[in-house]
């Protein structure tokens, strides 16, 4: 389970968006835009500070994944390759359903008894 979620961690791109407006934080996003503080939008100069500077900024962190993650099968040396094989043989091979034994009298009747003989010895079993 932890490595299934290393392996999807390493293989994920990550997007972190930040949102600044006059120089403090607004917005963090993590996957999606950063929302923002809604002077980009108003009036075209009280988006901009008394310096001439914009006041809003948007820093946009991009962490790419990897790609290349298959394996070739030709890339595992010989002695790997024969330990897989015996692996998985072995473990095939626990899953095989057992052959029943052989009862060479399962058809046959059982005698015929006559005389309870425990009854008559009275030899019971406590």
């Amino acid at each position: 389970m932890l490595m299934a979620f290393f392996m999807l961690a390493s293989t994920v791109s990550w997007t972190i968006e930040k949102h600044y407006c006059f120089g403090s934080l607004v917005d963090i996003a993590f996957f999606h835009e950063a929302d923002t503080c809604g002077m980009d939008v108003g009036l075209v100069n009280a988006t901009f500070d008394k310096k001439g500077n914009p006041c809003c900024a948007l820093e946009v962190i991009t962490i790419p994944g990897q790609d290349d993650l298959k394996i070739s099968y030709h890339d595992i040396d010989l002695g790997h390759q024969l330990f897989l094989v015996a692996y998985v043989a072995y473990h095939i091979s626990l899953f095989q359903p057992k052959a029943q034994p052989l009862v060479p009298h399962a058809d046959y009747p059982p005698p015929i008894l006559v005389k309870d003989i425990h009854i008559l010895d009275q030899v019971f079993l406590i």
